[in-house]
């Protein structure tokens, strides 16, 4: 039996560095940065956790994940509780454990941080995740039937929670997503070098298993109305999940050039039409020298390391604000800056300039300094008077946020919107349509994958609880 240690003594083992594939390689390939933990790196990291009597790193998870339970079970080795403990919580661990921020969820809520590092949750997240995957073929307990039909529209992970939450509770969940893949962002946005899609197919896979049906390439608002599934197509409840998929733009002059393009087409380019296989890609994508991305979001991390990995040099991001104010993970700027990412802080575009074929040549660019503080409490960029330069580049990427696209929402006009068009939504996640649910970007904007999890467990719950009302049961 394994030496129980007191709190003084696992205070003093020193927080687990993950191996990663050394930048200098990882600049050219799109392979996983992250390899992982070994068994005993997972064993060790768990023995750091205090236990405490009020955890408070499980109110900061979205999906409230018994973080000391399933952390537990791994320090003891036994990762096949660890797992039924993960899976209860969260349907896509494996999703989870590579890209959720939980520096800024559960781990910022840890006790072992006030004084030293914080437990490595994430990490140890998808140490079960990837052990369960390899050791584990059995699904998730489902119960009874209960003849109640919901469609979920959109797969990505708002979508892929609640179809497996209502899954389990014995609800006939079909999943509609308008491309030729399930997953969504997390196929379509996120690069392979942090999440590799068998992952994503896998995870899905497990989902399919508990009695999830998904079906691609159907496009609701065009193929089927929210009204039609509620009507004709005998849908009991409808969970509204398509994201907020329209790309905004800066609205500066020479946007309209060859090689600019907004980030969601510039990663869907790449990530699910693969366009990085190079010239033999069905879709393919301009490789420019050099590569000019503007944003301080991960979406503006994965394009401009997308673009080093295409083989730009430089690879250039440019931001308004200062580092501390980038809401990217400070993982991924560390990661960035290993591979050779140029940053330009204080910096915002004000102009695309064109050859005389009208392709992109450089990007005329105005340095900034911080004013007063805007309503998120960040300080506001201020221009700098006579301060514009030029930087060279050929292709020009935009990643300055999204919007929702109202290919379905206009096709509903009674379903309530807010202001940027996004579905209004009560505490349990119902728009003002009985029975029509709603959550993650569509609701929110742009926002985290987890958080995302979260409305789609939320709303699961609530759709449960409705039908349980509207049956008198």
């Amino acid at each position: 039996m394994a030496k129980v240690l007191k709190a003084s003594e696992r205070m003093k083992i020193p927080r687990v560095a993950m191996a990663e594939q050394p930048a200098s390689e990882r600049a050219r390939c799109f392979m996983e940065v992250n390899r992982g933990l070994a068994s005993e790196q997972a064993v060790l990291e768990a023995t750091r956790c205090l236990q405490c009597k009020q955890p408070d790193c499980i109110d900061g998870c979205p999906v409230g994940v018994d973080i000391p339970g399933f952390v537990r079970a791994v320090a003891e080795g036994d990762l096949p509780r660890a797992a039924d403990i993960l899976y209860a919580a969260n349907v896509l661990p494996g999703i989870t454990g590579r890209v959720c921020p939980q520096e800024t969820q559960c781990e910022v809520r840890c006790i072992l941080g006030k004084k030293h590092q914080p437990l490595a949750v994430g990490y140890l997240e998808r140490f079960v995740a990837d052990w369960a995957r390899e050791h584990r073929n059995e699904v998730v307990e489902r119960a009874q039937p209960t003849g109640r039909r919901v469609a979920v529209v959109g797969s990505g992970p708002a979508g892929l929670t609640c179809a497996g939450e209502l899954a389990r509770r014995g609800h006939e969940v079909t999943v509609f997503e308008a491309l030729h893949r399930p997953g969504g962002v997390l196929v379509y946005g996120i690069p392979e070098f942090r999440l590799p899609k068998v992952i994503v197919d896998m995870e899905v896979a497990k989902l399919m298993e508990l009695g999830v049906r998904v079906e691609c390439n159907v496009v609701v608002g065009q193929t089927h109305t929210i009204q039609q599934l509620m009507g004709d197509e005998g849908y009991h409840a409808v969970f509204i999940a398509n994201g907020a998929g329209l790309p905004r733009f800066q609205g500066i002059p020479g946007e309209n050039l060859k090689g600019v393009y907004s980030a969601n087409e510039y990663l869907t380019r790449v990530n699910l039409m693969g366009a990085y296989q190079g010239e033999d890609a069905a879709t393919p994508v301009l490789r420019g020298r050099g590569v000019v991305v503007v944003g301080g979001g991960n979406t503006a991390m994965d394009a401009v390391r997308t673009g080093r990995r295409l083989g730009a040099d430089p690879a250039t991001l440019v931001y308004r604000r200062s580092e501390a104010e980038m809401p990217a993970r400070v993982e991924e700027v560390h990661h960035a800056r290993e591979e050779g990412i140029v940053f330009r802080m204080l910096t915002n575009p004000v102009e695309v300039l064109g050859d005389e074929k009208g392709w992109v040549r450089a990007v005329r660019c105005q340095q900034m300094g911080l004013g007063e503080p805007d309503a998120s409490g960040r300080r506001s960029p201020v221009p700098i008077p006579g301060s514009e330069f030029e930087i060279d580049c050929q292709v020009f990427v935009e990643a300055v946020g999204t919007r929702a696209n109202p290919l379905l929402t206009q096709s509903t006009p009674e379903l309530k919107l807010d202001r940027w068009g996004q579905i209004k939504v009560d505490e349990r996640g119902m728009t003002n349509l009985p029975g029509v649910f709603a959550g993650g970007d569509i609701v929110r904007g742009g926002a985290t994958v987890i958080l995302a999890m979260g409305d789609g467990k939320r709303a699961a719950s609530a759709i449960h609880d409705w039908f349980g009302c509207a049956s008198g049961g």
